[in-house]
């Protein structure tokens, strides 16, 4: 029988989206900039180090999902998780901004240590929170729903972080925008430690794992290997995520040197709040409509518009960027066209390893959500590092220097780095997928009625 939830727990459940985004927002979007801009650290040092927190994360995350999966409390297998894991990166966040007086050696160290701390005490929230979406529901549209309401409220927490990020930074630190981003990271962990009470309070497994034995090292390799349909996904989610986290990253060097060269004073720079602002309404709108959208043009259709929407908005924004450069107007419509479908691939992402987890259920006859959903936080880790690692050699390579006037190659580094490298990883997710993907509309009915049938026989 369908699970239906109600609005209230929707609601809740995107809650704690917004407060973990808002902390991969500051760390995503300035966590770059602040280290070689703010604190002196050298960009190869920087990508070197995002790249080696992501390494260390490819041992932690399947396992971490091993020990969700394997978890039997009163309280379910989730929400414990959701909640240790957020209260411990809180404390992290706030630690890796730290206006602490530290330089030199000294400051390298800390910002490595409490670096690779925020991505392993992040991954103890992560797997378990995503692990929920296929256990709150089995209905079809529902999932869809539930899918796309935490990527609103997600997509609501960049749009306010990213916009008004160094805003907040020069109003709090009045001056010292070290110490503004100090309490800025300060705010945010405290609103995230309230979201996700919310979550774990309102948001309770319906769709429990049919078989009580756990999880071993080899049942591990097992679901991944055996699994046919996870490599496409996680294919998709690792070209789509390396896009998107380049170009959100790199954002902020292409407008401040590039576009508007307000590096002597970036505080008067308009058109990456303009770009920022735009990304969040548009994806909070093409994720409101994709559910229904999907139920009209078909899904096959609706991908392709997430996949070439960048394409089109990227390579608009490299053009416009030669002749009108500082048109507001131009950068809003780029970003409108680029961020619409990163939107819709954002649900799609989520919805495609729900349906993975039941392909799961069909095939091997275990769900094992938390194994599943623990890959995608890995990829979404591993196209972080492997961007911010590009981001920060590459701006070596171009020959970048911070807070000055950029050679003509540098300029042309960065256009290549920001439009031409996303573009072309995001049209290699369409590929994948019309190559790959097998749970179509009418295959994926015929397995939810396949373990329907088999769940009712186990009653």
């Amino acid at each position: 029988m369908n699970k239906k939830l109600s609005w209230i727990s929707k609601i809740c459940f995107g809650i704690g989206a917004f407060g973990k985004d808002a902390v991969y927002a500051i760390v995503g979007t300035y966590l770059m900039m602040y280290l070689t801009d703010y604190r002196s650290v050298a960009p190869a040092f920087v990508g070197t180090l995002f790249m080696v927190a992501r390494i260390w994360d490819a041992f932690n995350d399947p396992f971490m999902g091993m020990i969700v999966d394997n978890t039997r409390t009163k309280w379910g297998k989730f929400r414990p998780w959701i909640l240790i894991g957020t209260i411990l990166n809180a404390i992290v966040l706030v630690l890796l901004f730290l206006d602490n007086g530290l330089e030199g050696k000294s400051y390298l160290v800390w910002c490595s240590v409490f670096y690779i701390l925020w991505g392993m005490t992040y991954t103890i929230m992560d797997i378990p929170y995503w692990s929920l979406v296929p256990a709150l529901t089995d209905d079809e549209n529902e999932r869809s729903q539930i899918s796309a309401i935490p990527r609103i409220f997600a997509s609501c927490a960049w749009l306010v972080i990213n916009s008004f990020g160094l805003i907040m930074v020069a109003k709090l630190g009045n001056g010292n925008d070290v110490r503004g981003f100090s309490i800025l990271a300060t705010i945010i962990a405290v609103v995230f430690i309230f979201a996700s009470i919310v979550t774990c309070l309102t948001c309770k497994e319906q769709i429990v794992t049919p078989s009580a034995e756990k999880t071993s090292i080899k049942g591990m390799m097992n679901v991944l290997f055996k699994n046919d349909q996870v490599k496409i996904v996680l294919g998709i989610a690792l070209f789509f995520n390396i896009a998107y986290q380049l170009s959100n990253s790199f954002a902020l060097f292409y407008f401040k040197y590039v576009a508007e060269r307000t590096y002597d004073d970036p505080g008067n720079g308009i058109l990456y709040p303009v770009y920022a602002a735009v990304a969040g309404f548009a994806q909070m709108g093409s994720m409101a409509v994709l559910p229904f959208l999907s139920q009209k043009i078909g899904k096959k259709v609706s991908f392709f518009m997430a996949s070439f929407c960048p394409v089109v908005g990227f390579a608009l924004l490299w053009i416009f960027g030669y002749f009108i450069p500082k048109n507001a107007l131009a950068v809003g419509i780029c970003s409108g066209i680029i961020n619409v479908g990163i939107g819709f691939m954002l649900v799609f992402i989520t919805v495609f390893l729900s349906e993975v987890v039941d392909y799961g259920e069909y095939k091997l006859g275990t769900r094992n959500e938390s194994i599943l959903f623990s890959m995608q936080t890995f990829v979404v880790k591993f196209a972080g590092a492997f961007s911010g690692f590009l981001s920060g050699i590459g701006l070596d390579l171009i020959g970048y220097k911070a807070n000055q006037a950029q050679t003509v190659m540098a300029e042309n580094g960065m256009r290549v780095i920001m439009f031409l490298i996303p573009a072309l990883l995001s049209a290699l997710c369409f590929l994948i997928y019309i190559k790959g993907y097998r749970l179509t509309p009418d295959f994926y009915r015929e397995v939810r009625e396949t373990i329907d049938i088999n769940r009712q026989k186990e009653a």
